[in-house]
């Protein structure tokens, strides 16, 4: 049996990497998937591989209209949102000497607020529809600790872990459960980009450092963007109905909580 059967689900993000993979999966399991993106031709392009299931729609986290826009179009297509995974991020990376607040900002508003101000708007209309529904946050083991060159993403992921432990505790009331997955080091497209800045900071070579962490994961590699979704499936189906608040570390054994 399919466990997302007849739902209806938005992922913010998810033109690529683990907001994809997460469409996917929720189609696989019987969803209707909005794929939520500021690159739309991404989204559509997403959309129509996954199949008539998932649907495009242009999304900027950093802006409320467009996030109002966004659950107004979902609950146009749909009749109303069961499930919305908060994907939509930005990494960055420097030593504390070197952050900029246009690096600050730009991350915070997206990471932070962007997860927030979304949350809010599908909480509402999840209220306003009156039967509940499963919010999932994407943390990481970043918000866990902290790293040296690291500081303000990992600000940013600790504040999605704060914010998914007082947004679940206030909407279980209204039968909506708020939980957070926090996954480790995925590889992907974006992981080139991480590891050219470490190769800045550190004196690394291209590709090094993405080896010594992968090296580093007691499961003996980096994840895979499908390693992820059976806890996102998990998370959104009714066997997560008394799970509130919490954030589930889905890592290879990288961070024990």
């Amino acid at each position: 049996m399919k466990r997302l059967k007849e739902k209806s689900a938005i992922i913010t993000g998810a033109a690529r990497g683990i907001g994809k993979a997460f469409a996917k999966a929720y189609v696989q399991e019987g969803a209707t998937v909005a794929i939520a993106d500021i690159n739309f031709e991404g989204a559509e392009k997403a959309a129509l591989e996954i199949g008539s299931d998932a649907y495009a729609i242009r999304l900027d986290v950093t802006d409320q209209s467009s996030i109002d826009a966004a659950v107004k179009a979902v609950e146009e297509h749909s009749g109303g949102i069961d499930i919305l995974i908060n994907n939509a991020a930005l990494f960055d990376l420097a030593p504390i000497s070197e952050v900029t607040r246009e690096s600050y900002n730009r991350l915070f508003s997206i990471n932070v607020a962007g997860t927030l101000f979304m949350l809010q708007a599908v909480a509402k209309s999840m209220i306003t529809r009156g039967i509940g529904g499963k919010i999932i946050n994407m943390a990481s083991q970043a918000g866990r600790r902290g790293e040296p060159l690291v500081a303000v993403y990992c600000a940013t992921k600790a504040a999605v872990i704060s914010l998914t432990q007082s947004a679940g505790l206030n909407l279980i009331q209204h039968g909506i459960n708020v939980n957070a997955i926090a996954p480790g080091v995925v590889d992907g497209e974006h992981w080139n980009g991480v590891d050219a800045l470490f190769a800045k900071y550190e004196n690394r070579r291209l590709g090094e450092k993405k080896r010594l962490v992968g090296e580093a994961v007691p499961f003996g590699r980096m994840a895979t963007a499908e390693d992820l979704t059976g806890m996102a499936v998990f998370l959104a189906s009714s066997e997560a109905d008394y799970i509130v608040a919490q954030t589930y570390n889905v890592d290879g054994g990288n961070w024990m909580s």
